[in-house]
């Protein structure tokens, strides 16, 4: 199958689950792209996340770039569309009828129920993203707990523990 029409099948079926944007699908995304067709390694997956991640605009813009790097520009044209028009026109019309439903029960519980798998997706990201990391070692992975423990626990910015962080991993400490 051509690489083309793998990422537009894959991603399209993918977009149709990511309820909340793509993080609540990143682990599935690197399943495929590392494990099953091995378009990347763990280390350039975590690299490209993070340089979608600290670009600017929506958080799909990891899908962009594993289709540029699996096949160029029509990979990324691919990629982006399978991802985005899917959920796009399934929430258009889903979103007709949620409203007419807004005071039932069943809505009520189905929001509820979403709402802890969301966080464990979530959490499923951080930990792929953070085993992708090179060269790990203890110091890396307490590095890693110190700054979610600061950023969950305490009102501190997370932006402070974050630039500490890349501070020491380019001071080579980490």
């Amino acid at each position: 199958m051509s690489p083309l029409v793998s990422i537009a099948i894959r991603f399209a079926v993918l977009s149709l689950v990511a309820v909340g944007g793509v993080t609540a699908v990143i682990p599935e995304v690197h399943r495929i792209v590392v494990d099953v067709h091995h378009w990347a390694s763990d280390a350039e997956f975590t690299q490209m996340f993070v340089i979608a991640r600290a670009a600017p605009g929506p958080n799909m813009l990891l899908v962009t770039l594993i289709g540029w790097h699996v096949a160029g520009l029509p990979g990324a044209l691919v990629a982006t569309a399978a991802m985005v028009a899917p959920s796009c026109t399934l929430t258009y019309f889903v979103s007709r009828v949620w409203q007419r439903f807004r005071a039932a029960r069943w809505r009520v519980a189905l929001e509820a129920g979403l709402a802890p798998i969301a966080v464990g997706l979530v959490i499923a990201t951080g930990w792929i993203v953070a085993r992708g990391a090179q060269d790990t070692g203890w110091v890396a992975y307490a590095v890693t707990a110190a700054t979610a423990a600061l950023v969950v626990f305490t009102r501190v910015n997370p932006l402070w523990p974050l630039i500490a962080a890349g501070a020491l991993g380019l001071l080579k400490v980490v």
